[in-house]
Formats: C-alpha cells, structure tokens, sequence
C-alpha cells in the first residue's frame, strides 16, 4: 500500500513522502497549504488510512469533507487529533515493545526486553490498565489522570548484564556496599539501549526516575518495599552528559540487589539471593521546574484498609498521606497530611490550632536539577535536597496546598496571605474543591481494591497549575496482605490484670504464640531524644542474634519507629528490626509523638504480619507494665535497651478491624 506521497498539485512533484502514522502526525503543520487542499478535497488521507487498516481514523475523517469544511487549518487540527486519539487507544493496558519509530509524547508505556516486568513493572501496568478501562476518571473538566511515560527494562537485560560483565562472583561475596557498586559501575550496558534511551529522552524533556523493579518487589505475599534503590537523574539538554548519568543510576539499581541490607532481607524472607531478578523501570518524574530544583505540588500514599480510623470513619474508608514535594518524604517517615478521602473535611491534624502548627510538614524533598556527573553513590537520596517549606513559598509552589498562619488573630486562614508560617493543610483541594483529588482517590481504592480483588496501597503523585487545572499520575500499587490467621476471642474482652501490655490503636490481625521475649528501650529520667540514632545501632546488633537464631521478640520503645528525624523516634531501618513480631510506640510525658503511619516499613509490617501497636497512658490509651519487666533479670543489655526473657511464650492479640491489641502473660 505504500507511503503516502504529497505532491505539488501544479507540477506533481514529490514534496514529502510519509511512511507512518507518527511521521503523518509529525508532519501535518509542515505540508504547504495548496498540496493539503489538493489530497483532503480528493479524500486521499481517508483511503491511505483504509489501505492500512487504521479504519477507525479513516471512517471519522471521511464524513469531514472539504466541500463541509472549507479550512485548511481546521483540517490539519482535525486530523492531527483524530491521530493523537487513536494512538492513545491503542496504547489503552498494552505493555508494547519499545519501538523507537513510535514511542513519543503520546506513548505511555513499553518495555525493552522479552523477561519480565518485575513487581513495580506488572503494578504499572495493571494500573494503566485501570485507568483505560473505567472511562469516569477522565470525566473532571481540566483534570487528567495517568501513569507517568514509563519504559521498563526488563529481567533479561539484567541477566545479559551480570553474564558479559561477569558480576556474580563480586556480587554475592563479602564486598562493602561501596565496593560492590564501584564493580557495577565500571561495567558495560549494552550499546543497543543508547538509541532507545535517546528516543525516552526525547519524549519525556523532564527529570527520570530510575526505580527497581525485582520479581519478588510487591510479590503478594511478602512484598519488598524499599529493599532497593531508586535514583532520580535531572533533564539535560547535553544527551550524552544524561546518558552518562542514566547508565550510572541503572547499574546502581542493579547493584542494590547485593547490598548488605539486601542480603539480611532475603535471608529474613527466606529467599534465595541468586533467583533475585531485576527488572528496572524508567519514568518520567512527575513534578515542574523550579530553580535549580523539581518537585510536584502533592505526592502521596492511598491505603485502602485504614487501621487508624477516627470520628465516623471506617476501616474500609481508606486513608491517604499526602505531602508537598518528592514521595520520598513519606516513605522516609516525614510528617504528612492524613486524610480520608471520603471525609476530606475530618481532619485531626489541622482540627487545633496549636496541632496544626505542631504538626504541619516543615520541610519537603525535591530533585537537585543542577547536581551532575557519575559520582553515584549507594544511598540513592545523594541528589535529593532536602528543603524548608519556605523555600517552596519562593518557588510559588505553595497555591492551593497551604494555609496562612496569623498570628495577631491566632488563626490559621486557607490561602496564600503576605506575612505569617504557611501551614501545608490542602485545604483548596480537600475542602473548597479547587482539584477533585478526594473523589479521584475514592475511585483509585474502589477500582484498585476490585481488580486486585483485595485491600491496596496506590502512590500518586499531583501536578496543580495556577489555573486550576492539573493531572493525577498513579505511580505504583500493591497489595496490603492481610494475615491468614483467625481471630476467634474478643481482644476487648481479656482483663487487664493479664495483659503485660495493652493497645487501643493496633495494627495488625491475628494470634502468635512463639514470642518469649521483650526488647524494649529504657525510658528513666535520662532518655533523650539525642540518644536515638545511638540506640537504633545497639537494636540493630540485637536484632541480628534473633535473625541468626531464628526466633522473634516483642519490640517496644518511645516515639516513632523509623522516622527519619532522630527527634521524633527511633531512625531504624527495616532489616534493623526485621525480626519483631509487634512493635511498639509508648508515648512519655515529656515525648508524645502522634502515630507514624506512612513509614516504607508499614507495607511490610501487614505483610509479614506484625503488630504495631501505639499506647498513650497519659490520655489513659493503654498501658505497659515497665515496672514488672525492670524487676526482672536480663538475658542481654545494652547503654539504652534491655531484653527480658519469659520462662514460656507470650501470647499476642490483635484485631485489625477494632484497633484492639494485647500482649498476655504466659
């Protein structure tokens, strides 16, 4: 059928030669006004399409007809339209092959390699699915929702790489983190991926993401969540210079499959670190250029099954954390919005005056768009600054996201106002309806939760333009695994006098009857917040003997676990505390910090099971008895924590749906 020649109607000569649907939409503005009018008023673009089997354009573009229309403008817009649609449809839940002739602006997701996607890759997928499917998350005016441009590579790439670079041996020895990512960085990607990274380039003009996508990552059962790195690299004109730096941060997700901490993890999961494939997954980040930084205006985590719900909310409700900036902020335990999305008006943190301005987020992390080169390092956040909110104020980011403190009438007013702290509430977009975020993530839950045929956990992402209009962009879902045990006793119902430690906002389902021990942090008159990066070294330590043991224990401490601020709690990481079978926050008199929730490790807390329960004796929720456990004789201490040893197991309680849990004396 051939290409599609435009010829000058005069002379017949050959003015351009098409071979492509993207060529022709390349194209179309280029085409001189009398050769357009010549072809379109003898209805040659309709036939091409035809002769091609692209009927559904060729069908909409003969009823336009010249003799209808009269304006060439118009027809070029039309068929332009009538070609950027189409294509858009037949991307709709496909995982295409990554062609270079096609991929572009238009295209949203494709793969580089025959194995397979890896966990994040088949969760990209599932999404974009959801969204081509169910038609009414495009039905806000000036507002879209998508999955970012993703292109994944694949795990064939990643065990092409390992074979010609002959890694294995380096990889799974002893090495240092750093040792084992300066291997991986001297070795050679294939040459055949540099066209098509420059055809991503292209395409995307923004900032990259370069995230891990491993068989086991969010496999249903014991999902790998924050195991490996994710870097991000900025857009530069130079595509060499960011070939460079892309190259680099694929051969450092690749590498973090070796880490120490890796290791530790699979061990901890008993799986096998040489059946770890890695697929990686390329993405447009979504956010906007500021100066020498790029961030969006809301990132967040969506969670289906919410286990903190307050006033009328329902456990099935749901609950989002949402923050300004890079989602890394809340993975990495930082203080965020949480919200319901069906009671956007019912928000604790911003219900008091003094909370809000306690508790409002105070700094956010955005892409450092100037750092450049190949200096990779293994903590994967050596790019990312981490900033004060009012550097985001300068940057104009703040419309519609925050509040303004005033402090002469002591009241906090939604909007941008000179002068006075702004607070990050998103009050424009969850109660004055600015952007219809709510109701686009009550739809991502209920769509997510039906087709998973489970509970979900969705990230997003939000870019919010000062006209109001802006796009959602998911980035990732997962299960939340609920555990398989069955709860037959009333928690509520088991006296007091038998419980060594009690909790009327737990997480976690189930009963565990395994659990001898008791780690806990001593909070006497001279703990000090100062202390705690200190003791999450010494409960590293301790966690490895339960690990190499086998065997699990009861963790308890003051704050919150895993917060990346020392201040607010303990900065443990997961493979720090991978053995715990509960978790513990006891809030002091001198040290109340509200519930985390948001942390990378939550995800794995449900799927492995554990507890995590928060108790408050001051506001009388709960209790631990830390007097009878100081009586006792320790089995190991350290500086700051004790472990005590009971003579049979403890049994551990807990009901998800009522928040009740318990630990029993044996």
């Amino acid at each position: 059928f051939g290409d599609f020649i435009f010829r000058d109607p005069k002379t017949k000569a050959e003015i351009m030669r098409i071979h492509s649907l993207k060529e022709l939409q390349d194209n179309i503005f280029k085409i001189p006004d009398d050769s357009m009018l010549y072809h379109i008023s003898r209805n040659h673009m309709s036939r091409w399409l035809s002769a091609r089997a692209i009927f559904p354009v060729s069908e909409y573009l003969k009823k336009i007809t010249w003799d209808r229309l009269k304006d060439i403008t118009a027809h070029r817009e039309i068929i332009f339209d009538a070609i950027v649609q189409y294509r858009h449809m037949k991307n709709l839940g496909v995982v295409a092959v990554f062609d270079r002739m096609k991929f572009d602006a238009y295209s949203h997701f494709a793969r580089i390699g025959e194995g397979s996607l890896g966990g994040k890759g088949r969760g990209l997928a599932f999404l974009d699915n959801i969204i081509k499917t169910h038609p009414d998350f495009n039905t806000f005016a000036g507002t879209s929702v998508q999955i970012p441009k993703t292109v994944v590579l694949c795990t064939d790439v990643f065990d092409q790489f390992m074979e010609q670079n002959n890694l294995y041996q380096i990889a799974l020895s002893d090495a240092s983190d750093d040792e084992i990512l300066r291997h991986f960085l001297h070795a050679q990607l294939p040459d055949s991926l540099i066209a098509d990274f420059f055809t991503f380039f292209e395409a995307v003009k923004c900032p990259i993401a370069i995230r891990s996508s491993s068989l086991l990552e969010d496999a249903h059962y014991q999902p790998f969540a924050g195991i490996y790195s994710t870097y991000m690299i900025p857009y530069l004109e130079d595509k060499y210079a960011m070939l460079e730096m892309l190259a680099c941060a694929i051969k450092g997700v690749y590498a973090s499959v070796y880490y120490k901490d890796s290791k530790a993890y699979m061990t901890a999961t008993s799986n096998v670190i040489d059946q770890e494939k890695m697929a990686v997954i390329l993405q447009e980040v979504v956010g906007k250029q500021y100066d020498g930084r790029y961030y969006p205006n809301i990132s967040g985590v969506l969670r289906s099954l919410n286990y903190y719900p307050i006033g009328d909310e329902r456990a099935e409700d749901g609950i989002a954390s949402l923050a300004l900036g890079l989602g890394k902020y809340i993975v990495d335990g930082g203080q965020t919005l949480r919200v319901s999305p069906y009671h956007p008006n019912q928000i604790l943190q911003t219900s008091e005056l003094d909370t809000a301005l306690r508790e409002t987020q105070t700094r956010f992390y955005a892409l450092d768009t100037r750092h450049v080169g190949n200096d990779f390092k293994v903590d994967d956040g050596f790019n990312i600054l981490n900033l004060k909110v009012k550097e985001a104020e300068h940057d104009n980011s703040l419309n519609y996201i925050a509040s303004t403190y005033d402090p002469y009438d002591q009241v906090i007013r939604d909007g941008i106002y000179d002068g006075g702290r702004k607070v990050i509430t998103f009050a424009s977009v969850l109660q004055h309806g600015v952007f219809p975020l709510p109701q686009l993530l009550q739809l991502s839950m209920k769509y997510g939760a039906e087709s998973m045929r489970r509970p979900v956990e969705i990230e997003f992402a939000c870019n919010i333009n000062s006209d109001r209009k802006g796009a959602l962009y998911l980035l990732q879902i997962r299960p939340i695994v609920d555990s398989k045990q069955m709860l037959d006793e009333d928690v509520a119902a088991v006296p007091d006098a038998d419980c060594i430690l009690r909790s009327h906002n737990s997480l976690g389902h189930g009963v565990t009857e395994d659990v001898t021990d008791i780690v806990y942090v001593k909070t006497d008159d001279r703990f000090t917040a100062s202390d705690n990066p200190m003791i999450a070294r010494e409960i590293e330590k301790i966690n490895k003997t339960y690990l190499d043991s086998g065997t699990n224990y009861v963790l308890v401490g003051p704050g919150r676990w895993g917060s990346s601020d020392s201040w607010l709690g303990i900065p443990v990481k997961w493979p720090h505390i991978s053995a715990a079978r509960v978790i513990v926050e006891v809030a002091l008199k001198n040290y109340r910090v509200d519930p985390s929730q948001g942390t990378h490790f939550f995800q794995n807390l449900t799927s492995f099971g554990v507890g995590y329960f928060t108790i408050d004796e001051n506001r009388g929720e709960g209790f631990f008895c830390k007097s009878e456990l100081d009586a006792m004789p320790s089995v190991m201490e350290t500086e700051h924590v004790r472990v005590v040893r009971f003579a049979r197991p403890l049994k551990i309680m807990m009901d998800g749906k009522r928040q009740e849990g318990a630990v029993l004396r044996p």
